[in-house]
């Protein structure tokens, strides 16, 4: 085979794998174009029956049953009750576990428990649902005798215990991005290794860690089985994580399942609750990129 043969096949090859390339993003790029018309199209026409200002400040959440109520509140504080308890369960571990893999332990210890910490984020998330189901409403029922079967504060707990890898995994990524030449420096001066990982790795990584937050938070916000099976399906606006709530997520699985009828208006309140949804992740997902850009260190 002739040089200039060889050339070609790599010349046409590299154009090949260029075009592909380009038709892969096309296509993510349409998928979700796609599913965000289809989103607010349908919202678009459940608002012109339902007005906005009652969806976003009624109280009362009754879309199946008569007399019809859609106030989307009582959906809104559940979501909010889920994600407030489950970052007060993943943020401190998660942290902890980053500084420990990150400035405690050994690269041989680090590379044993950082996969098994990471299992737990394989774990599919209805299996988190039926262990709080089953085991922490349980555990938690023999000290607190008037927690509800179905409540927020197991749920909560079951979603923080499975978004902890995500936080300990990129925070941990991001503390170990930073130099060693600050380490040593610190050390040089007489640092412990508590001071080194508080006043220097963790200020110098704060970008990563804050994102690695509101990431964890945006996917409690989100999560639909363990909420769906161990929060109830209680619409009802309280803050009491001992009660049966509904999140948005939860109502929309509970909806799926049954027989609503194809294009009524409550068949529509799934595209509006989805919207609503939609907006709030996609708002927790620009603030992470606004804390990742303002506070980002380079080196």
């Amino acid at each position: 085979m002739s040089k200039d043969t060889v050339k070609k096949r790599a010349y046409f090859m590299d154009k090949l794998i260029r075009y592909m390339l380009v038709i892969f993003s096309l296509i993510s790029i349409i998928t979700t174009i796609l599913i965000v018309f289809t989103l607010f199209g349908e919202s678009f026409v459940f608002f012109k029956e339902v007005s906005i200002k009652e969806f976003l400040t009624g109280t009362l959440w009754s879309p199946v049953i008569k007399p019809q109520k859609f106030g989307v509140l009582p959906l809104l504080v559940g979501s909010l009750l889920i994600a407030i308890i489950s970052g007060i369960i993943s943020i401190p571990i998660g942290l902890g576990s980053a500084i420990y893999l990150s400035e405690y332990s050994s690269d041989k210890l680090r590379k044993i428990l950082k996969p098994i910490l990471e299992i737990l984020a394989g774990i599919p998330s209805i299996v988190y649902g039926f262990f709080a189901l089953t085991f922490i409403t349980p555990l938690f029922r023999r000290i607190i005798p008037n927690l509800e079967i179905f409540n927020a504060l197991s749920a909560g707990i079951a979603v923080g215990i499975m978004t902890i890898p995500m936080v300990a995994s990129l925070s941990e990524d991001a503390m170990r991005a930073v130099p060693n030449a600050m380490r040593e420096g610190a050390y040089g001066l007489g640092s412990t290794t508590f001071e080194v990982s508080t006043k220097v790795v963790i200020p110098a990584a704060l970008s990563g860690i804050v994102s690695s937050f509101i990431l964890a938070i945006s996917r409690a916000i989100g999560e639909t089985m363990i909420v769906a099976i161990a929060a109830g399906a209680n619409p009802s606006l309280n803050f009491n994580p001992l009660k049966t709530i509904q999140t948005m997520t939860g109502f929309m699985v509970n909806v799926s399942l049954g027989d609503i009828p194809h294009g009524s208006i409550e068949y529509r309140t799934l595209f509006a609750v989805g919207a609503l949804l939609f907006i709030m992740t996609f708002i927790m997902n620009i603030i992470a990129k606004v804390v990742i850009n303002r506070y980002r260190e380079e080196y």
